[in-house]
């Protein structure tokens, strides 16, 4: 299944896509399409229905974040091979763990907004999955049964501030706007092999990022496992896995950065687009 929310920001109404592409509302069927929707009980009762039988949604409305309620977004840094080389890190021996604020999540389709003072705004295409169910200490042999489903993420990022301002990564990656997630959650049975999944992302018609979840290092099965020693999970958080090469600090000779007016495109397979036009911040 492809389940999504769509209309205005703080107002979206739950839905999934029909055979044939079109949106049909799911609001007389659940509340939202967040953690309490995730199980795998109530994902059986969203496949068991005819969506034809449900209401179909005119027009082309807005698509907000996959996901509500998200508790923890978490993301994993330097987790494809190619893109560690490109901004010359050694390859970790674990997983490299950061949070995005919550605060950064938005629609696949809202605007990017450049943070004030802002020098050096990233872009990554990246793979996340989100729980569903609660997660702690998990076998890595049992590890995709605590997976709900995928979605596309563009992990955004302000290269000075991660990297140059000192501390953690977490206040260059946290600004509002930089977590766009969708423009669906894909349910786990739709992607049978999650390490197999082209993936790429465009800039004003360029392609900057083409890559496949085949160069990760640490693959979801080893990341679900691995991230519940360290805290519980609970249905409807979100780990962002980690970008391939061709992000903006690692184009030779200059690097490249986001400026207003710049368009953004990005996919992954199976997981549809996600399109965002970037602004400046006006307050």
């Amino acid at each position: 299944m492809k389940l999504l929310r769509y209309g205005p920001k703080g107002a979206e109404k739950p839905g999934m896509l029909d055979a044939q592409g079109r949106i049909r509302d799911l609001s007389g069927v659940v509340r939202d399409i967040d953690g309490s929707t995730l199980s795998e009980a109530s994902l059986a009762r969203l496949r068991g229905l005819n969506p034809d039988s449900l209401p179909l949604v005119e027009g082309n409305p807005r698509l907000g974040p996959c996901v509500a309620g998200v508790g923890k977004f978490m993301c994993i840094g330097l987790n494809y091979s190619d893109h560690a080389a490109e901004t010359n890190n050694p390859l970790p021996k674990e997983p490299v763990i950061f949070a995005k604020a919550t605060s950064s999540i938005m629609g696949p389709n809202d605007t990017v907004v450049i943070p004030r003072d802002s020098k050096k705004t990233d872009w990554e295409v990246e793979l996340a999955f989100v729980f569903g169910k609660e997660a702690r200490y998990v076998d890595e042999k049992d590890a995709m049964d605590y997976v709900a489903g995928y979605c596309v993420c563009n992990d955004l990022s302000e290269r000075e501030f991660q990297i140059e301002r000192s501390g953690q990564w977490v206040k260059g990656k946290g600004c509002d706007t930089f977590g766009p997630i969708g423009p669906y959650l894909v349910t786990r049975d739709e992607i049978p092999d999650p390490q197999n999944l082209h993936l790429w992302l465009e800039v004003n018609g360029q392609r900057m990022q083409d890559g496949s979840t085949a160069t990760m290092v640490f693959g979801v099965r080893m990341l679900v496992s691995y991230l519940s020693r360290f805290m519980s999970w609970q249905p409807g958080d979100v780990v962002s896995t980690g970008t391939p090469p061709g992000v903006g600090m690692g184009k030779k000779p200059n690097p490249i950065f986001l400026k207003p007016g710049d368009t953004i495109r990005l996919g992954i397979d199976g997981l549809g687009e996600q399109r965002q036009n970037v602004a400046a911040y006006a307050g």
